[in-house]
């Protein structure tokens, strides 16, 4: 909400919060509509843009632009910053009369049971080597439900609503302190220690701050001012993973990095500049490629699917072997699965292959460890994010052809992103930078994260993906290490491909079918790739062999 100092005009902005307001022709205030100019959006960014009118006392005056500017970076060039979770809302206002502005959140960014007794507190702590500092609202569950979810919703884990300590707070119950903002202006520096239900007289965690546009009446020139906040939901562990070890509680990446939570949000908030910068970046070449692909409508629907893509992702494990963990989201919340990171793996090799390679590694961790019965590779890790508990009894989705063509293509495609002789023939045109240093240590990642860069000032960037001799090492440790799987899965194909029998495709809606065409072609696909594989390994023997097979098989599937 935004409010005009000498005047009764309170305007709501997002979230409804005229819910909570009087309409009554006697209250204190008038709720009011500011005039909404729009929004725009990119593959990061989105920003709502409203105007506030005068007050009568300055009737004179134009209207105060607001901007409410959300950021959500995707930062290509640095893993350690994709992987905090967190983002930034920043306000923007110009104009030349004062504005108050108002914010909140309420405890339903932390369960999805709106009966849930949350617990909070606002904690403050010095920014950086400054002056200034940041006051945070901490809101959780009383009791959390470690690694639940109700309504695909997380039930464990705190979220963290920060902003500059200069602001004004409040925690309270929404219709008492949403009517008192909009007939005041501002908070009351108090917290309401009442724990409660999410929905129990609706407790709820503000900020207000007051924007100083102009000092004087009488003089129109416009200022500028803003505010940023970041919101984080902070877990730990994220997951859990029946890695070799076993059943392992997961913790998540940034804690690699950072000492402690208030360590990992203090330079988040520090970061802003570079991490808008960053994401910057990656969303204007996005907006060049994609345009060169389609038009604006493709340009805007790959700025949309990105974030959809990211969204459903969360990192973990460590520099030396870093994992990244995907929901199966609007579906039935799979955890990991196959045939739903293969449809998003373009997305992957256009903005950062390592990221793939994080996905995939999971997988073929845990099927490398003889954990997954079947010969042919596994529809998914676990029947519900975030349980990858694998499936011991081998009775997950049958869809055998599909994923092992599926895995087997996303093998052969990142190996081929690492191979290429001039950063212009690089897949992604992120990939080239950095240190093309390559670590042989057979017990890391071929694409371990242990030697951040500093490039250009800028602290946390990943090293080059692939090239020069580089990639062919990288792509010869990465398959070396994995390889009888590989090989298991492409004798699956051979066997069972070229006139597959009743199972499920990718459309599982459709059931299962006998006899399907596109499965059976994408085995051969398969059974091509593995060829390509084996070459990456130097296996004249075995790549030659594949080679002739898919020759074999892709004759015999045009005859029929």
């Amino acid at each position: 909400m935004a409010s005009v100092p000498g005047s009764d005009k309170v305007y709501p902005l997002l979230g409804r919060p005229q819910d909570s307001l009087s309409l009554d022709e006697h209250a204190e205030y008038n709720v009011s509509f500011p005039a909404y100019l729009g929004a725009n959006f990119d593959a990061s960014t989105t920003n709502f843009t409203y105007s506030i009118p005068a007050p009568e006392s300055q009737a004179s005056a134009k209207p105060v632009e607001l901007v409410l500017s959300f950021l959500s970076p995707i930062t290509p060039t640095s893993t350690l910053r994709q992987a905090i979770p967190a983002s930034y809302m920043t306000v923007h206002v110009k104009g030349s009369f004062n504005v108050n502005l108002y914010v909140d959140l309420n405890g339903q960014w932390v369960s999805g049971n709106r009966g849930s007794q949350i617990v909070w507190e606002l904690a403050q702590q010095q920014l950086g080597k400054s002056d200034k500092g940041l006051k945070t609202w901490k809101i959780r569950r009383e009791t959390e439900l470690l690694l639940s979810e109700e309504r695909d919703q997380a039930e464990w884990g705190t979220l963290h609503f920060t902003g500059p300590s200069d602001l004004r707070h409040e925690a309270g119950t929404s219709g008492i302190v949403r009517p008192r903002f909009a007939r005041t202006g501002t908070l009351q520096n108090e917290i309401d220690e009442d724990f409660r239900g999410i929905m129990e007289d609706e407790p709820i965690f503000a900020f207000s701050k007051s924007f100083n546009l102009n000092s004087s009446e009488s003089s129109y020139t416009p200022s500028t001012d803003s505010v940023m906040f970041s919101i984080a939901l902070v877990q730990n562990p994220v997951t859990q993973f029946a890695s070799a070890r076993g059943l392992t509680f997961m913790r998540p990446l940034w804690a690699s990095w950072f000492s402690s939570v208030e360590a990992l949000l203090d330079f988040h908030y520090l970061d802003y500049d570079t991490a808008a910068s960053l994401a910057t970046n990656y969303s204007a070449q996005l907006a060049i490629d994609a345009f060169k692909s389609g038009s604006d409508d493709y340009v805007d629907i790959v700025a949309l699917t990105a974030r959809q893509v990211m969204g459903a992702t969360v990192f973990s494990g460590t520099p030396d072997d870093p994992i990244l963990f995907m929901k199966e989201i609007s579906s039935n919340g799979n955890f990991q699965t196959i045939d739903v990171i293969f449809p998003s793996f373009p997305f992957f090799l256009y903005t950062n292959p390592r990221w793939l390679a994080y996905l995939l590694e999971p997988l073929i961790e845990h099927m490398l460890s003889g954990q997954y019965p079947n010969k042919y590779a596994m529809h998914d890790l676990g029947s519900h994010f975030p349980n990858a508990t694998g499936h011991a009894d081998g009775n997950d989705e049958y869809m055998p052809v599909e994923e092992c063509g599926n895995i087997l293509i996303m093998g052969l495609a990142l190996v081929n992103s690492l191979i290429y002789d001039t950063d212009v023939a690089a897949g992604s045109v992120w990939s080239s930078l950095g240190s093309s240093s390559f670590d042989p240590d057979p017990t890391t990642s071929a694409f371990s994260l242990g030697k951040l860069e500093t490039r250009d000032g800028v602290f946390g960037l990943d090293d080059s993906w692939g090239g020069s001799t580089k990639g062919a090492k990288q792509a010869k440790k990465w398959v070396t290490k994995s390889y009888r799987l590989w090989k298991q899965w492409t004798s699956y194909l051979i066997e069972f491909s070229l006139r597959p029998h009743k199972q499920l495709s990718t459309d599982d809606f459709a059931g299962p079918l006998e006899l399907q065409t596109n499965l059976a072609l994408k085995g051969i696909l398969g059974i091509k790739a593995m060829s390509q594989i084996a070459e990456a390994i130097d296996n004249v023997e075995d790549a030659k062999y594949y080679k002739n097979i898919s020759e074999t098989y892709v004759a015999k599937w045009e005859g029929y």
